[in-house]
């Protein structure tokens, strides 16, 4: 099983709070609003991956239930502070999976056994929504951190990872690509996947 969150295997770097700048937190919000519409209202909703739970209070009342985990989650809002997916005692079944700026993180060699994770914690009819930054974002960010205008994540743990590969992984878990949008003057993409009803 993927073990997302452990520094020490490089699934996640650590985050370091107080080092987050204005700038980190308008490129949150902007995922955040490209993720929003595709949580249905009522939906029972992990976040994974959830920083000090900005997605959960921003879905507020359209969501029905939420769940956080990230090994740098704050106490409360329901965060769990792990690694996912072996901290998450919850196993579901959920109606949605946020993963907002985390799968280019998991190693190549960890990602079909993470996909199989979520895939596992979904009602049927579910789905997993992604946002993945385009490669040339590494180079980007990069400057801005020189300039002391972002903080960012770790470049070096996205693994080289590359947007178009995103469907195989899901494809082979048995989910359905229902989503493939660009946003941030395509330099963002954001992937919604659905698990067939008849899957289960």
């Amino acid at each position: 099983m993927a073990r997302a969150g452990r520094r020490e295997r490089g699934r996640r770097p650590r985050r370091a709070g107080p080092r987050v700048t204005p700038l980190d937190r308008l490129i949150q919000r902007l995922r955040i609003r490209k993720a929003l519409p595709h949580i249905p209202a009522g939906s029972r909703l992990l976040d994974v991956g959830c920083a000090d739970g900005t997605l959960i209070r921003a879905a507020g009342g359209r969501v029905h239930d939420a769940v956080g985990i990230d090994p740098d989650a704050p106490p409360g809002l329901g965060l769990i502070r792990g690694s996912f997916p072996e901290d998450l005692r919850d196993r579901g079944p959920y109606d949605v999976l946020a993963l907002l700026a985390v799968f280019e993180h998991v190693p190549d060699g960890e990602r079909p056994a993470f996909v199989a994770a979520c895939r596992d914690l979904l009602r049927p009819g579910g789905r997993v929504v992604i946002t993945v930054p385009a490669p040339l974002v590494d180079r980007i960010v990069e400057t801005l951190r020189r300039l002391r205008l972002l903080h960012g994540m770790d470049i070096e743990a996205h693994h080289g990872y590359r947007p178009e590969e995103t469907p195989s992984y899901f494809a082979a878990a048995g989910m359905r690509l229902i989503t493939h949008e660009r946003f941030e003057l395509g330099l963002n993409h954001l992937f919604v996947f659905e698990l067939p009803v008849a899957s289960r």
